[in-house]
C-alpha cells in the first residue's frame, strides 16, 4: 500500500520564546523539523506534505531544503489538529493509498515503530501510535476494549478513572486518506478549548465500524519540543544515538563524548574521530580517514586514507581525494585537493583546485575574493608553493612548478618553472645598532625612562 505523509507544522512555538518558528530551531544542526520528515522517509512516501502557518515562508523553504519533493498547504487559522490536517487535502488530490500523519516537533520515532504501524493496517483502519510513560502527566489517553482502540480522550475532557490510564497517546495516526480526510471533517470543535482534535477520528470511525488499534513505542521516540530546555534534551539524546551508531558501525572514537554530530553526518566503517571534533551539516568522511582533534567541517567530502588537523577547518565545497594532509589550522573552502596533496600548516585555501602530491607551504592563502567576484587558483599536480606565499586570483601554477617562500604570485606559472615575486634583500652593516642608538638618544632627550613605550 502507498504511504504519504502530512508533516503538521504550523505551531508557532510561543514557548521558545524565539521570533523563529519552532520546528526551525536546530537539532543536530538541521531544523527540528528535517528529523520529523526523515523519520517519515523510512515508509518510502509518495508524497509528502508539510502544513504551515500563514506565512510561514522560512518554514516552507526548510521543508524543501531537506525533501524537493514536499508539498507545502497553510493552515489558515489554528483550530486544532483536525483542521491542520483537512488543510493537506488539496495537496492529496489524486492520491490513494495510506496516510501518516507526523507533527514537525516530534524528531525521535524510530524506522521500526512506523514498520509496525504500516504493518498494523493490515487489521485495523485506523492506527494509533501510543505509549507508556513513566508520568502520564496530561496526555491524552488511549481508551482500549480488548486489543481495540475505542476512542482517545483529552486529558481536560477525562474522567477520573479515564486520567488512571497509564496508556497515552502519541498524535501520530495512519489510516487510509479517504477515510483520514472523511473522518476528520465529521470532528466538531465541542471542546475545553474549541479546537478540532484529531484524535476524535477514533470514536467517529467506531460508529462507522472502523476498526483502530495501537502501536506501542518506547516514550522516548514521542518526545516533543516545546522549549528551549526540552531542545537541551533533545541535544544530548540525539548525539548520544548517533555516537552510538558510529561506533556501532565500526568508527573509532576514543572519547566520543567530546564529538559532535550533525543529522546527515556520514562516517566510514574504520574512519578515526578523535577528542573535541564538530560535524555541522554535510559531511561524509570515508573509511580510513583520520579526523584530528579539535576540528571542525562542514558541507565537505574527505576520502580514504586523508588526515584533516589537528585544529583544521573544512568549510562547504572542501573535496579532500585520498591520502590528503590537512594540517593544523588550515582552512578549506570550496576547494578541491587531489590524491596525497598536503597543506600541513596555517593556510587558507578557498576556491581552489590543487593537483595530486601538491605541497602547499606553511602560511600559503588563496587570495580568492576581489570585493565583489570570487575567483579560482588552479595548483598543478606536483608543484610546490613556497611558505607564505599569496596566490591572487585568477591565476594558475603549473605542473611540477615552485614559487619561492614570500611570494605573491599575480601571474601565471609554467609548468616546470619557478616564481620569484618578491623585494630583493639589502643587508647593511651597523645601521641596526645605530639606530637603536639614535631612538634612545631622543627618548632621553624628552625626558622618557628606560622600557619606556
Amino acid at each position: 500500500m502507498p504511504v504519504a505523509l502530512i508533516v503538521l507544522a504550523a505551531g508557532q512555538g510561543t514557548r521558545m520564546n524565539s521570533d523563529r518558528p519552532k520546528v526551525l530551531h536546530l537539532l543536530g544542526g538541521a531544523p527540528i523539523l528535517a528529523h520529523a520528515i526523515r523519520a517519515g522517509w523510512a515508509l518510502e512516501p509518495e508524497r509528502v506534505v508539510v502544513v504551515v502557518a500563514p506565512g510561514a515562508e522560512d518554514v516552507a523553504a526548510a521543508a524543501r531544503a531537506w525533501d524537493e519533493t514536499a508539498a507545502v498547504a497553510v493552515q489558515q487559522a489554528p483550530r486544532g489538529t483536525a483542521h491542520a490536517v483537512l488543510a493537506a487535502r488539496p495537496a492529496l488530490a489524486g492520491y490513494a493509498g495510506d496516510v501518516l500523519v507526523l507533527y514537525g516537533d516530534t524528531p525521535f520515532i524510530s524506522p521500526e515503530t512506523l514498520q509496525a504501524m504500516a504493518a498494523a493496517r493490515a487489521r485495523a483502519g485506523i492506527v494509533v501510535l501510543g505509549f507508556q510513560p513513566a508520568d502520564p502527566a496530561r496526555y491524552g489517553r488511549l481508551v482500549m476494549r480488548g486489543d481495540r482502540l475505542e476512542r482517545i480522550v483529552e486529558w481536560a475532557e477525562a474522567s477520573q478513572a479515564e486520567r488512571a490510564l497509564g496508556l497515552c497517546n502519541s498524535g501520530v495516526v495512519m489510516a487510509d486518506a479517504d477515510v483520514l480526510m472523511q473522518l476528520a471533517a465529521e470532528v466538531r470543535a465541542d471542546n475545553a478549548k474549541g479546537e478540532f482534535y484529531l484524535t476524535d477520528i477514533v470514536a467517529l470511525g467506531a460508529a462507522r465500524g472502523i476498526a483502530a488499534t495501537v502501536v506501542l513505542c518506547p516514550e522516548s521516540e514521542t518526545l516533543g519540543i516545546n522549549t528551549r530546555e526540552e531542545l537541551l534534551v533533545a541535544e544530548r539524546i540525539f548525539q548520544e544515538r548517533m555516537r552510538g551508531a558510529a561506533l556501532a558501525s565500526g568508527v573509532a572514537m576514543p572519547a566520543p563524548d567530546t564529538v559532535v554530530f550533525a543529522l546527515d553526518t556520514h562516517l566510514g566503517r574504520e574512519a578515526t574521530v578523535e577528542p573535541y571534533v564538530v560535524f555541522g551539516p554535510g559531511v561524509t568522511v570515508e573509511s580510513g580517514a583520520r579526523i584530528r582533534s579539535f576540528s571542525h567541517l562542514e558541507g565537505c567530502h574527505v576520502s580514504r586514507g586523508a588526515v584533516v588537523g589537528p585544529f583544521a577547518r573544512l568549510r562547504p565545497g572542501a573535496e579532500l581525494a585520498e591520502e590528503v594532509h590537512v594540517g593544523n589550522f588550515v582552512e578549506i573552502k570550496n576547494a578541491i585537493l587531489g590524491e596525497g596533496a598536503k597543506a600541513n600548516h596555517l593556510s587558507y585555501i578557498g576556491d581552489a583546485e590543487v593537483g595530486a602530491k601538491a605541497n602547499i607551504g606553511a602560511g600559503t592563502i588563496t587570495c580568492n575574493y576581489d570585493g565583489v567576484f570570487k575567483h579560482r587558483t588552479r595548483i598543478g599536480a606536483g608543484a610546490f608553493v613556497g611558505s607564505n606565499t599569496a596566490l591572487v586570483a585568477p591565476v594558475s601554477i603549473g605542473d611540477a612548478a615552485m614559487t619561492a617562500a614570500g611570494s605573491t604570485i599575480t601571474a601565471d606559472v609554467p609548468a616546470g618553472a619557478l616564481a620569484i615575486a618578491r623585494a630583493r634583500q639589502e643587508t647593511r652593516a651597523g645601521l641596526a645598532r645605530r639606530l637603536m642608538e639614535r631612538l634612545r638618544a631622543a627618548r632621553a632627550a624628552r625626558g622618557g625612562g628606560v622600557g619606556e613605550t
